[in-house]
């Protein structure tokens, strides 16, 4: 399964508990970390553990067990590594603060917008 494969296997995992606004960004060019980040939003903590839950369980029925999982304690932002797909999990109000995706989807060298492949 390459990363194209995986990031889209994380997006169809959120889809199907439920996730809102779901956004996945193609930050090849950005970083050397990984290939693709997603970026989700659940309705309240427990949601957010659900959807973190369900993408984990996914990903490793398809044989890519996650590298690490932070912040499944306080299930306001739960991050999961996947090695070529780093997903973010969290509450509306977290997701705005921090706006990763303008974050990640502005090049500096260039201005341009990171999108899917």
């Amino acid at each position: 399964m390459n990363s194209e494969q995986l990031s889209q296997l994380v997006v169809d995992a959120l889809e199907e508990v439920k996730g809102k606004d779901i956004v996945r960004l193609n930050v090849r060019d950005l970083t050397t970390v990984t290939d693709y980040m997603v970026v989700a939003s659940g309705t309240s903590n427990r949601h957010v553990n659900a959807l973190a839950d369900a993408v984990a369980e996914k990903s490793k029925a398809a044989g890519h067990r996650p590298v690490g999982i932070e912040g499944e304690s306080g299930s306001e932002w739960v991050l999961l590594d996947l090695g070529d797909t780093l997903v973010h999990v969290m509450l509306p109000r977290v997701r705005e603060f921090y706006n990763l995706e303008k974050l990640w989807s502005l090049s500096p060298a260039k201005g341009r917008t990171a999108t899917d492949a």
